[in-house]
């Protein structure tokens, strides 16, 4: 897991320094990462949601699920009903800490290109989520 944090914000920060904290959605969804992928996608389905937060058994986050990635799982021709959400996660992408600045995450997550990224407190516990406007 990268924790994308780079220096603790001023206090008396101006509005370009905005933290992610500042912006940051609530968290929504979260499910174990030893849920399937069909579950997965029902959850997101009846949540109305575009992404689920990943935890582990100790309520950590792990990371970030989107319906599209999930999609495209269950469509490969390897596809079995017994893929995890931990099978899907591979690398445990980068998640931002409340203190992460603006720039700083919307640069790792341009870089990264993703739509979505975790923001997590100092025990790793999903606090929220960043999301690029489109």
């Amino acid at each position: 897991m990268t924790l994308i944090q780079m220096q603790p914000r001023p206090a008396s920060a101006p509005p370009a320094d905005r933290t992610v904290a500042d912006v940051m959605d609530a968290a929504g969804p979260q499910v174990c990462d030893d849920m399937t992928v069909e579950v997965a996608l029902a959850v997101m389905a009846g949540a109305r949601a575009g992404h689920l937060l990943v935890c582990d058994e100790d309520g950590l986050c792990t990371g970030l699920v989107t319906q599209a990635r999930l999609a495209a799982v269950r469509d490969d021709s390897a596809y079995s009903d017994r893929v995890r959400l931990r099978d899907v996660l591979g690398d445990r992408g980068p998640v931002a800490s409340t203190v992460t600045t603006m720039a700083e995450a919307e640069h790792a997550m341009r870089y990264r290109m993703l739509d979505a990224l975790p923001v997590v407190d100092e025990q790793g516990s999903a606090l929220g989520v960043l999301a690029l406007a489109r």
